[in-house]
């Protein structure tokens, strides 16, 4: 039995704790994520109880490019992810007028998905660049204070191989938010600089088993 339908005979209110032990189990099993391989499990917007977006309200978009943001705010151990989505859904619409949350995909601190805004919606941002195009991830945690860890690192190439699979996006359009804007320090120095460094192009470039890629 694959991973996609064991996960598909989990009962909801254990799937999301039990993600990472799956994972963690196939690794040892050699069974992990290999080249060309970018199936990643996305926890949907039902399952942290928000709402659809208002569709008519929506901005389409075609995605070229992948964008990495960091929360900007602490994120405790064992802060409740779906209350925060909750959180972030009720602030986005209710605080700024948003459609939606701003971003697509989050990241939490043991390295699961969670899907925001409809990846078919362009997101908002407080800067001044259009994200239009953009698919925007975000990582919880204020990355100017903490070290990403290894969970939200590997997290971070999983969803951006598979957007960039799905959506053919080159490695070269991965970039992060301040590298859009000279507004903001987002997604922090300590995320940043795996970005600078080209860390997540080349492990993307290696998930997708592209001619020349290597591994840092």
């Amino acid at each position: 039995m694959n991973a996609a339908m064991k996960l598909a005979r989990t009962p909801r209110a254990l799937a999301p704790r039990c993600f990472a032990p799956l994972f963690l189990a196939l690794a040892v099993a050699g069974c992990a994520l290999k080249p060309g391989t970018v199936d990643v499990p996305v926890v949907p917007v039902a399952d942290w109880g928000g709402t659809p977006a208002d569709a008519a309200r929506a901005r389409r978009h075609a995605i070229t490019h992948i964008t990495l943001h960091h929360q900007g705010e602490p994120f405790k151990p064992g802060t409740d992810p779906r209350q925060y989505l909750r959180n972030l859904q009720t602030w986005s619409r209710n605080t700024k007028g948003w459609l939606d949350i701003p971003y697509h995909y989050i990241i939490d601190l043991e390295g699961r998905t969670w899907a925001g805004r409809d990846i078919a919606y362009a997101g908002d941002t407080n800067t001044e660049y259009d994200p239009s195009g953009h698919a925007l991830i975000e990582v919880v945690g204020n990355f100017e204070e903490v070290e990403p860890n290894q969970a939200q690192l590997d997290a971070v190439v999983d969803v951006m191989a598979m957007l960039a699979k799905k959506y053919k996006v080159p490695v070269e359009r991965i970039a992060s938010h301040r590298d859009h804007s000279d507004k903001t320090v987002c997604p922090g120095a300590n995320l940043y600089r795996y970005v600078q460094s080209g860390y997540f192009k080349q492990k993307v470039a290696a998930r997708l088993a592209l001619p020349g890629a290597a591994t840092p």
